[in-house]
Order: C-alpha cells, then sequence, then structure tokens
C-alpha cells in the first residue's frame, strides 16, 4: 500500500500471471504492481480509432449499397483498419493469379536404376529451357546414351534446428496448416486449456524463456505421459539443451504445457491443440537434428544431372516433433565414383509456369506480423471476420478465397483511395500507438491527428463513393431485380419482392422502401391477415419445428409503434389492445427465465401447439392436438396470476382427463392440464402479466390515461400506459 495515499483514498494494483496455478496466482498476489498508465492509454486509442473509424464506414456502406443491390449476401458491408488490409492481402493474391500468363518450358526428365534395383529421379543441372528448338538441342546431346556415369558423390554434415519458444502467432500459423483448424478456433481451444490449467497463458508475442523460467520442472510433469514420456526422461538423465535465443515482447513467457494430460482426459480438438504445445516445448529443450546430405552427379552424354538425399544421424527433437523428422524415402542407396548405372528414362518432358495458390490462413498471419497489421490476440478475429462477412471463403488447405463482394469492395478502396486498404497506413498508426505506451508521445495528440486524417478520407470517399459503386453495379443484380414477390405493402397495396440472400429483407419496387425481417429462419406468409394499424399483410417468422415461431408486421417490425416497443419486435412483442395478434390479447405471463420477457400464446403453432418467450428461449410445448386453444380475457389464475387458457378437443381426440371437449384452467396450476403440458427450462414459477384495456395507436401512445388498478409488473404497466 502506498504510504502517501491519504484515508479513503482507492488504490488499484495489477496481479501479473501467466498460467492459472496456485504458486503463480500467489507469486502474483505477493507482487503486486502498478498499471502502467501509458500501456492503458495506448490501448484505449486503438479502442476508440477502430470503433469510430469502423463504424463509420462500416454505417455508410451498408446503407448506401444494401439499399441498392439484392444480392450481397453479407449482414453488414463492413470497414475496418486492420480489416480490410487483411482482406486486401487475400484480393491482391486473387487479382495476381487471375492476371498470371502460364508460360511454356521444357526440361529433361532422367531416371536410373540402382544395381540393387532401387530406381533413381534425377534433376537436370539446366533445370528448365524456355525455347523449345534449344531443349531438344540439349536432348541430342544424350541421344543414344545407354548409361550414366556417377562423377562425383559428395556428403556434407548438416543440421536441422531445434524450434524456439512458442508464442501466438506461431501456434495459430500450425493449427492452421498443420491440424485444419481456424486461428479464431484454435484460439478459442487455447483460452479453454488455459483456464481449466493444462497451458500457460496462450496470448503472447514472446518466443524467448524468462531467465527464471522452471525448465526442467515443467518437463518433469511430462515424464509419465505415455506418448512422450521415454523422450522426457533420457532427457532428464542426459540434462536438457539451451533454448534458442529468441525475442522478448515484456508480456507473457511462451506457451508452455502446465500440466500433465492425456487423449482420455480432453476432447479431440482440446488434445491436438495440447499435444502440439506439450511437443513444442520438449522441443524447445532438446537437440538438434543432425543428419548427412549426399549429393550424387551423374554424366549423360554431355549433360549432367544429381540426386540428393538425406541420411538420419542424431534424431534430436524430431523424435518427439515427429512430423519433421528425416523419412526412409529421402535416403539414397550407397554407391561410388565412376559406378555406372543403368538408364532407364531420358525424355523431354514439356511444363508450364503456375501462380503461387491463394493464400492460405498460415501465410496471411505471416504477411499480417510482418506488416504489423493487428495484435497477437486481433490476428484471428480479423480472419474470421472477413470469412463471416462473407468477403472470402475457407477452401481445402484452408485457402482463402476472396468473393465477388470482398474482391469488389478491395477494388472500390483502390480506386477511391488505396491508402484505406493498404497495410502502410494501419502500420503507420501502430508505431504512434506504441509511442504512447513507452510515454514518448502524448495520447489527446496522437488520437486527434489520426481522427483528422481519417475524417478528411472518409469525406474524400462519401464524396467519390460513385466509383465504387459502378464496380457494384456490374457485379450485383439492384433491388428491383432481385428476389420473388411475397407479401403486400400498405402504402401502394403492390407486392414485396422477398429478397433471400444475406440479410434477408422485403422491397417494395413502386414505394422504393426497403424492410428489414427477422434473419436465420424461414419467412411466410400468415394466413393472409393484415396489420389493422398499417395494413400490410402479416408475415410469419419460422424458427423450426423445435423452435418458436411468430407473426409480425413488416412496417410495425423497422418502425415500432408504441413507446418502449423494441426495434425488430413483432407481433407477440406489440401493445395494441384489440389485435387479435398482440402481446395483449396472448399474453399468459411474465417469462420465469428473464426479466423482461412475456411467454405468448402462438397461435400459428397448431395443433402442437406452444407457449414461448417474446424475449428469450423458453418454450412450453401444451395441448398436443387440440382444435383449438385462446387465452381468456381478464382471468386470471388465482394462484399464480397467469391468464387462464380456455382449450377445445374434437370429440374423438379428446386428451382431458374426463374426456370432455373443453376446458378452461392455468396451465402452472389446474390438475386437468398437468400431463398436457411440457414446461422447457423452467426455473421458477410464473410471475403474474396483466392486460391493459382498449386504446393506443402509431405514434408512441400520446395521451396516456388511468388504469384498472395497480398493475402487477412492467409489461402490465406499460400497457396500462396507453389505456
Amino acid at each position: 500500500m502506498n504510504s502517501k495515499s491519504r484515508p479513503g483514498d482507492r488504490n488499484v494494483f495489477r496481479a501479473k500471471f501467466s498460467a492459472i496455478t496456485e504458486r503463480d496466482i500467489k507469486a502474483a498476489m505477493n507482487n503486486l504492481v502498478d498499471p502502467n498508465e501509458n500501456e492503458a492509454k495506448s490501448v484505449d486509442a486503438r479502442q476508440e480509432l477502430d470503433l469510430r473509424i469502423g463504424c463509420a464506414f462500416t454505417r455508410f456502406q451498408t446503407k448506401f449499397f444494401q439499399g441498392k443491390y439484392g444480392n450481397l449476401d453479407s449482414n453488414l458491408i463492413s470497414y475496418g483498419p486492420c480489416q480490410t488490409p487483411t482482406l486486401g492481402f487475400c484480393v491482391v493474391r486473387h487479382d495476381f493469379i487471375q492476371s498470371f500468363k502460364p508460360e511454356a518450358y521444357w526440361y529433361l526428365q532422367a531416371q536410373v536404376k540402382h544395381p540393387s534395383g532401387v530406381p533413381i529421379k534425377l534433376e537436370w543441372e539446366r533445370v528448365r529451357i524456355f525455347d523449345r528448338e534449344v531443349a531438344q538441342l540439349f536432348l541430342n546431346r544424350t541421344r543414344g546414351e545407354k548409361e550414366a556415369v556417377v562423377q562425383s558423390v559428395v556428403q556434407k554434415e548438416k543440421t536441422k534446428q531445434r524450434p524456439q519458444a512458442l508464442n501466438t502467432v506461431e501456434l495459430m500459423r500450425v493449427a492452421s496448416s498443420g491440424l485444419g483448424m481456424g486461428p479464431h478456433h484454435a484460439m478459442q481451444i487455447a483460452e479453454r486449456l488455459y483456464t481449466q490449467g493444462y497451458i500457460s497463458y496462450p496470448r503472447t508475442e514472446t518466443t524467448h524463456y524468462p531467465e527464471n523460467f522452471d525448465l526442467v520442472g515443467t518437463l518433469r510433469q511430462q515424464a509419465g505421459n505415455a506418448d512422450w514420456g521415454n523422450h522426457v526422461s533420457e532427457l532428464l538423465s542426459t540434462g536438457i539443451t539451451k533454448p534458442r535465443k529468441g525475442t522478448d515482447a515484456g508480456d507473457h513467457p511462451p506457451i508452455t504445457p502446465m500440466k500433465s494430460a492425456s487423449s482420455n482426459s480432453l476432447d479431440g480438438e482440446s488434445w491436438k491443440i495440447y499435444d502440439y504445445i506439450t511437443r513444442h516445448f520438449i522441443a524447445t529443450i532438446s537437440g538438434d537434428c543432425r543428419y548427412l546430405q549426399t549429393t550424387i552427379t551423374f554424366q549423360i552424354g554431355l549433360e549432367t544431372f544429381s540426386c540428393t538425399g538425406k541420411t538420419p544421424l542424431e534424431n534430436g527433437f524430431t523424435a518427439v516433433m515427429t512430423w519433421q523428422a528425416i523419412s526412409d524415402d529421402e535416403k539414397l542407396p550407397n554407391c561410388s565414383l565412376k559406378d555406372v548405372y543403368q538408364i532407364t528414362e531420358l525424355k523431354l518432358t514439356e511444363g508450364y509456369t503456375s501462380p503461387p495458390d491463394y493464400l492460405t490462413e498460415s501465410e496471411l498471419i505471416t504477411l499480417m506480423e510482418k506488416h504489423r497489421i493487428g495484435t497477437d490476440a486481433s490476428i484471428p478475429v480479423h480472419i474470421n471476420n472477413i470469412g463471416l462477412r462473407n468477403y472470402v471463403t475457407i477452401e481445402s488447405g484452408r485457402r482463402l478465397v476472396p468473393t465477388t463482394l470482398g474482391i469488389v469492395l478491395v477494388h472500390g478502396y483502390q480506386k477511391i483511395d488505396p491508402d484505406l486498404v493498404l497495410p502502410t497506413m494501419r502500420a503507420a498508426v501502430e508505431e504512434q500507438l506504441n509511442l504512447i505506451s513507452h510515454g514518448k508521445a502524448d495520447f489527446r495528440d496522437v488520437l486527434h491527428h489520426a481522427l483528422e486524417i481519417f475524417k478528411l478520407k472518409f469525406h474524400y470517399f462519401v464524396k467519390n463513393i460513385t466509383g465504387m459503386d459502378e464496380l457494384f453495379e456490374a457485379s450485383f443484380s439492384s433491388l428491383a431485380d432481385s428476389g420473388k414477390p411475397l407479401s403486400r405493402c400498405g402504402k401502394c397495396h403492390r407486392y414485396m419482392k422477398f429478397v433471400q440472400t444475406k440479410p434477408l429483407r422485403l422491397y417494395c419496387k413502386e414505394c422504393d422502401d426497403t424492410y428489414g425481417v427477422p434473419q436465420n429462419g424461414v419467412i411466410r406468409i400468415y394466413k393472409e391477415l393484415k396489420c389493422p394499424l398499417d395494413d400490410f399483410e402479416l408475415l410469419q417468422w419460422f424458427g423450426g419445428s423445435k423452435g418458436k415461431s411468430y407473426p409480425f408486421c413488416p412496417y410495425c417490425y423497422n418502425n415500432p409503434p408504441f413507446q418502449d416497443m423494441r426495434d425488430g419486435s413483432g407481433c407477440n412483442s406489440c401493445t395494441h389492445p384489440t389485435c387479435p395478434n398482440s402481446m395483449l390479447t396472448n399474453g399468459l405471463c411474465t417469462c420465469f427465465d428473464c426479466e423482461h420477457g412475456i411467454i405468448v400464446l402462438d397461435a400459428a403453432s397448431a395443433p402442437k401447439w406452444k407457449f414461448s418467450c417474446n424475449v428469450c428461449d423458453v418454450i412450453i410445448c401444451a395441448f398436443d392436438g387440440a382444435q383449438k386453444v385462446l387465452m381468456k380475457d381478464d382471468e386470471n389464475c388465482k394462484e399464480c396470476q397467469s391468464q387462464l387458457v380456455s382449450v377445445e378437443y374434437k370429440n374423438e381426440k379428446s386428451k382431458l382427463p374426463d374426456k370432455s371437449t373443453e376446458a378452461t384452467g392455468c396451465i402452472f396450476c389446474s390438475p386437468q392440464f398437468s400431463t398436457l403440458v411440457e414446461k422447457h427450462q423452467a426455473k421458477k414459477g410464473p410471475r403474474p402479466f396483466q392486460r391493459g384495456g382498449r386504446g393506443g395507436g402509431r405514434g408512441g401512445g400520446r395521451g396516456k390515461g388511468g388504469g384498472r388498478g395497480k398493475p402487477k409488473d412492467k409489461m402490465a404497466q406499460l400497457a396500462a400506459y396507453f389505456v
């Protein structure tokens, strides 16, 4: 505690730890430090810049293009100071592939047979020739030859270095290229392993173990493991190798295992991540891999050929990182100077130059790290976002292939202001932010300077948006040409088109209006009914046979008619006092799982009737097979104050205890309903819900009047507000 602090002052300290173990937590609590204000300001500046810049561009782009084009297939057309340069790398590679022109070349392909019968493929010393006639000339210099003579045998001892300590970027690269996991998903698994105490903190840029790091103690925990225990025991007996010197970024130590685990104690993907982290750690303190490289040179006529092989001398770290070990296929059979081998193949082969493949996630991570786009924590988020926004698709081999939307966006930025998509802009901002963290630059000066630059760029972008719009127009269909007619507009009474690409929406060509609709479900006409407020045809959102559904008015969904009614609300949240589809007509009680929800009868769920919360996922299945289910106006259960329910069955299908066809009661308290109601996710009893009286209308419910006694809950208060 600071001795200079006055009574009543609040002192805040920081506990620094990198693993959730008793020893690390206690050590952190016994060595509390003062928070670094400069680092905190640097983070604040980064967050404010990203938020303000991203929101401005994203809001403008989304409203501009989604209001004009129907097949964008993206809920959000976002811009981000890091996200967009990340997409830029993918599109630049795509453009290079598309503009690449293959060029023909020729080379001599040869193969000889060792006396032991092993075939050996040879590489031509000239590699390849781009002129066929010249290549044919070289082939003629070998024509008629039946044997290849060994001209030299050169052997060199070489070393494959053990890896440096593991940081976040390397873990993400390996997860993508070797384990087949996206970086974002891999980091979620790593964080779960960290919170479970299996590994140290997985977000670090450091590749150098601290001097006081207990390497032997960490290694000893793995001695009993069935997969690598023998190698660990050997290391403990012979002594570990000093780790390679890496980079100390001053954050957390490298990623290491904190306790032993097995494939039985972890799920499949968690085990893959843990297995790699542990093997990598053991490899960093194992010896280097030593091998003998043999190069044999052959003479065929007047042309020279060669082959290269490797023979392991000492496995070193590859004993545990087996995928990097030298395989038997790389070995060459023994041979001596002047040996003569029979030629089994010698021909002129044609080939074509090819462009590099699309960027893989692993290659993209390397580019982002090189150009300082994002941090170890945000890199996987940016890569994940360009996929979620439908800017790229992930193909086999974790290759990132840009979509038409991603390509058009980047080309549009390049056309209007290339700085918006180049990595240099973000790298310059990161330099300024690092100066703040080191106390060499003022927080407000850096923030003001960066915002002013992007403010000017934003105004220029808005002014010249037609340049990008021309590219969109050539690639996408207009709203008028998209979708299929679904329901009638309440203004012009013409059919509106339902655009089924993301985001789902309705478009009225006559009025030139666009209406958002609920996402991630099926939209269909609801009984050909109309909203009593605006004459729009009602629609129904259907979330699947086991999910909930509700009717909604397209206009009310986007323009809530009553005060305190949320944007994006269906009829199950509407407080219209007389509409047969509103919450006030079909409400049962307040939800027992969430604070603000109301459980409402789903009138379209017959014959498998449901009551569902209009906020959370609580669903009550009831009265299966009933012909009619209605809420009783102004009739409440005396015990729980829920609205009473009237049920009607056909004669031959009645499930009521006395085989009667009609009954009225409380679904929570009435014994006759106890076997007919299935309560999902119920934790506690229902709370009362009371309807309001007549009145209300579009315009926020002005002109409030008196209620019928003191309302029993918030929603009842809201209902009473309109009476």
